[in-house]
């Protein structure tokens, strides 16, 4: 559903458990599923998962799975070329 824009309660929410990968941000750092964003009423209940070392993190309740997106550092290219 779309809603209008500029009522806190008029932001478009997010399906939980529609989706079986989600790629995520350091900018959604601490990891926790369902996200924010996303309905509620429908869900399990919140569970933060432990993402930063692996990058990977598989939600137990709906088997989610998240992979970590980095930033990737100032001079760091793809892998052959000269930086």
């Amino acid at each position: 559903m779309r809603r209008r824009a500029g009522h806190p309660q008029d932001l478009e929410l997010i399906e939980p458990n529609a989706e079986n990968r989600y790629e995520v941000s350091e900018a959604a750092l601490p990891l926790s599923c369902p996200m924010p964003g996303m309905y509620l009423w429908n869900s399990h209940p919140k569970v933060y998962l432990p993402i930063e070392a692996t990058g990977q993190a598989k939600c137990p309740y709906c088997g989610a799975v998240y992979t970590l997106v980095r930033k990737r550092e100032a001079g760091e290219g793809e892998a052959g070329e000269a930086a």
